[in-house]
């Protein structure tokens, strides 16, 4: 399979993963017990919240898989997120794809 086509289904699964996990926030308030916060996973723009500079908030992120914002996803699914190239999802703030670290 293609790079590009990688590329595009492993976000397109993130996309559906986190459709999900906001969905089932929405509609089942126990959801929310049962959710966690998974860093490096998110698209430009799409993270729940920031972890340090360079994010602010939801929807900050400015590159793809920044490793210091965060997007809820159900619990112990983090870090078995496939995304591409080498990367994963971490319970914890990734010194990654951040802007302005080298």
């Amino acid at each position: 399979m293609s790079d590009i086509k990688t590329h595009t289904l492993s976000a397109a699964g993130v996309a559906g993963a986190i459709a999900l996990a906001v969905a089932g926030a929405t509609f089942a308030p126990t959801a929310a017990a049962s959710m966690e916060r998974c860093y490096g996973i998110a698209l430009a723009g799409q993270n729940d919240c920031a972890a340090g500079p360079g994010t602010s908030c939801q929807g900050s992120s400015t590159v793809d898989y920044q490793g210091n914002a965060w997007t809820m996803v159900p619990t112990g699914t983090c870090e078995s997120i496939e995304l591409p190239g080498d990367r994963q999802g971490s319970l914890e703030e990734l010194d990654r794809d951040v802007p302005g670290r080298s």
